[in-house]
């Protein structure tokens, strides 16, 4: 078992996201273009703890908990963790229990819980409790990726909770983290909010036949992302489009093996629209239509002095198709993204899964002008840039 570490303070976070390209792909193993983005999600050990109104001795991850007898003598269990998570008025506590036994859920979709059976599995154990306190920037449930981002500094943080103190690779936070959040509770979502909220950035990154990420070199200006204020249900839209999607090429491919999304061009899938009715065939040719402004973006975002006119163009012909064929914009964001138009923005989109959330607009130039014309539509809106993923520090 490693030495306790001696850091006096650790704080760990990651970013948001925003999905530039490849909006409803990564799920079918075609690509994605993300950035991670300057809004982020902390996790700070405690120093001290409150308990029964009066502060005992410090509550580190690092650091046993030693904590004396309270004044009903009731001694605290080392082997608890505690969250604190006041941006939204709430905590949580659980017992590690024992490191060879998992910790029962209790919540669906515990992250929480999942990310220490995950890390149990991997040959982590965790000698003893800590308490936490989270703060949040990225606006929650709004397809800005604020549960991947918390689950990947969740990993990170209990990397050095664990027994190892352990600096864990922003790649393997990223892949514990889809087997936390995605696998464990067979989730529709894909791999790109994970990895594009550890490793940050800009990302392009494909999933077949196996996953790899491409550092771009682009350097972007300003977005503006609005926050519309609409609640969207991630997991029911995901995995509607999503089932369409696969239905669709189930059919076609059980005519002709050969067939692929991967290979499918705009030209080649025309002789299948005799095989599907009207809404499939529509549905089909805008999942095609959209890998190919992916790989169009992708090549020009390979190069520094991007093309900012060409880049805003592609993300509302991408828009287009998220609102026309997919179905998943909301006549709000529509306004917003009109209004950010009128004000000088030279493209943008929803991002995420759809049916609410979040929109962005690309502004390098007329940023504040961009801002406040969201706003004035109803929105909630952050300048952001492109930003560093996983960041853990310790002293």
């Amino acid at each position: 078992m490693a030495e306790p570490s001696t850091a006096e303070t650790l704080r760990v976070s990651t970013p948001g996201r925003i999905c530039l390209f490849g909006e409803h792909q990564d799920y079918l193993h075609l690509p994605v273009i993300a950035a991670a983005i300057s809004l982020r999600i902390t996790i700070n050990k405690d120093s001290h703890a409150v308990r029964h109104g009066r502060i005992v001795s410090a509550s580190t991850p690092d650091r046993p908990r030693n904590d004396p007898p309270q004044a009903d003598g009731v001694t605290d269990d080392v082997g608890t963790v505690r969250i604190r998570m006041p941006d939204v008025n709430s905590e949580d506590s659980f017992s590690l229990g024992k490191n060879s036994e998992p910790i029962p859920y209790v919540h669906d979709r515990d992250y929480l819980r999942s990310a220490v059976n995950i890390l149990k599995r991997k040959g982590y154990t965790f000698p003893h409790g800590f308490d936490c306190t989270v703060h949040g920037e990225i606006p929650i449930g709004g397809g800005v990726s604020s549960s991947s981002a918390f689950v990947v500094a969740w990993i990170g943080f209990l990397a050095w909770a664990s027994d190892r103190n352990e600096n864990l690779s922003a790649d393997l936070c990223a892949q514990y983290a889809v087997e936390a959040e995605v696998n464990e509770f067979s989730e529709p979502g894909g791999m790109m909010d994970q990895y594009a909220s550890a490793l940050g950035g800009l990302l392009a990154m494909d999933f077949h036949p196996g996953f790899a990420a491409e550092r771009l070199s682009a350097k972007l200006g300003a977005f503006v992302l609005g926050e519309s204020g609409e609640p969207k249900n991630t997991t029911f839209v995901l995995a509607n489009v999503k089932n369409r999607v696969l239905d669709i090429v189930k059919q076609l491919t059980a005519r002709d093996p050969n067939f692929s999304l991967h290979t499918a061009t705009p030209e080649s899938i025309q002789s299948k629209k005799g095989e599907l009715d009207a809404a499939s065939f529509a549905l089909l040719e805008g999942t095609v239509k959209n890998h190919f402004i992916t790989r169009e973006a992708r090549e020009l975002c390979r190069t520094s002095a991007v093309n900012n006119l060409r880049l805003g163009k592609l993300l509302l012909d991408h828009q287009q198709v998220l609102r026309d064929v997919l179905h998943i914009s909301t006549p709000k964001i529509d306004r917003m993204l009109d209004a950010a138009m009128t004000a000088g923005a030279l493209g943008g989109k929803i991002t995420g899964s759809g049916g609410g959330g979040c929109m962005f607009a690309y502004a390098p130039e007329h940023t504040e002008e961009v801002a406040e014309a969201i706003t004035r539509a109803g929105g909630r809106a952050y300048v952001v840039r492109v930003s560093e993923g996983l960041r853990v520090e310790t002293r």
